[in-house]
C-alpha cells in the first residue's frame, strides 16, 4: 500500500514540474494513505529531475514521526500534516512558489473570482491568510502555517473541497484535492487563475463576475446535476441504454 502511495506522490511531483509551475527544488506534493495513518511526501531540497519513487518519505500522520525514507522530508511537512489531520476529504496537498499566485500572497490579497475559468474549479474567491505573528514563526513556523490556513477556512466557513486552495500571506499558494494528482491539477489552475486575475485587474481594477454566472459554471461541473465532461456523458448514456433495455424487455 505504501509503495503505491510513494509512486503516486512521486508521479505527482514530476507532474508539477512538468507543468512548469516549479523550478529547482521549489515546491512539494504529498499524499495520504487510505487509512489516513501515513503520509508520503517529497524529500527536502531534492531536484525533481533526480528523484526516484523510493526517495519519497513516509511520515506517520498522528505523530509526525518518519517511518520510512533515506532522506529528510520536505520542510513543509508539518503544514501538510495540519491539513490532513483537520480535513478528511483532503488526500493530496501541493505547495509551490508559482510566480502569479505568489504575487497575490506577497500583496496580501486573495485571488478574486473574476471569470468563468476560475469559477469552473473554485467556488468563489481563493482567500489569503493573515500574516503569522513573530511568536508563531519562532515557535513552530511550518505547523502554524498549517494552522493559519485552517483558521482562515474555519473563520470564513466554507467547504475546503469547494475552494481547494489558498495563499498564505507573504509566503505562497497551497492547493489540495482528492488525490495527489488532483491537488497538482488545482495548483496549476490556481496559478493560471492568478495570472488571468493580475492581467484583468491591470485592464480594469473594478472587474467582477456576476454571482449567478459563477454559480452556473461551478455547478455544471461539480453540482448534483453536473453535465460537463465525457465521464458524465457516458454515465447518462448508460442510463439511457438501461432504460431502453427495460423497455425492450417489456
Amino acid at each position: 500500500m505504501l509503495e503505491e502511495l510513494k509512486k503516486a506522490v512521486w508521479n505527482a511531483n514530476l507532474s508539477l514540474a512538468g507543468k512548469g509551475i516549479v523550478i529547482y527544488t521549489w515546491g512539494n506534493v504529498s499524499g495520504i494513505s487510505d487509512d489516513r495513518r501515513y503520509m508520503a511526501i517529497k524529500p527536502s531540497g531534492v531536484d525533481y529531475d533526480k528523484m526516484q519513487w523510493e526517495d519519497m518519505v513516509i511520515v506517520e500522520v498522528k505523530t509526525g514521526n518518519i517511518m520510512e525514507g533515506r532522506q529528510r522530508p520536505s520542510s513543509d511537512t508539518e503544514t501538510h500534516l495540519e491539513l490532513y489531520r483537520k480535513y478528511g476529504g483532503i488526500k493530496g496537498i501541493v505547495h509551490t512558489h508559482s510566480v502569479n499566485a505568489v504575487a497575490f500572497a506577497q500583496a496580501g490579497r486573495g485571488i478574486q473570482a473574476l471569470g468563468t475559468t476560475h469559477a469552473d474549479y473554485f467556488y468563489g474567491d481563493i482567500p489569503c491568510t493573515r500574516e503569522l505573528s513573530r511568536a508563531e514563526v519562532e515557535e513552530a513556523y511550518e505547523s502554524n502555517t498549517g494552522k493559519v490556513i485552517v483558521e482562515t477556512i474555519e473563520q470564513m466557513g466554507y467547504d475546503p473541497m469547494a475552494v481547494p486552495g489558498i495563499v498564505v500571506k507573504g509566503h505562497g499558494p497551497f492547493a489540495w484535492g482528492d488525490s495527489p494528482e488532483n491537488a497538482v491539477y488545482h495548483a496549476v489552475v490556481m496559478e493560471k487563475a492568478a495570472e488571468m486575475n493580475l492581467k484583468t485587474l491591470m485592464l480594469n481594477p473594478d472587474a467582477c463576475l456576476a454571482p449567478y454566472i459563477l454559480e452556473k459554471h461551478y455547478r455544471r461541473k461539480h453540482g448534483e446535476d453536473a453535465y460537463y465532461g465525457q465521464e458524465i456523458a457516458r454515465k447518462q448514456q448508460l442510463l439511457v441504454v438501461g432504460e431502453q433495455e427495460k423497455f425492450d424487455l417489456q
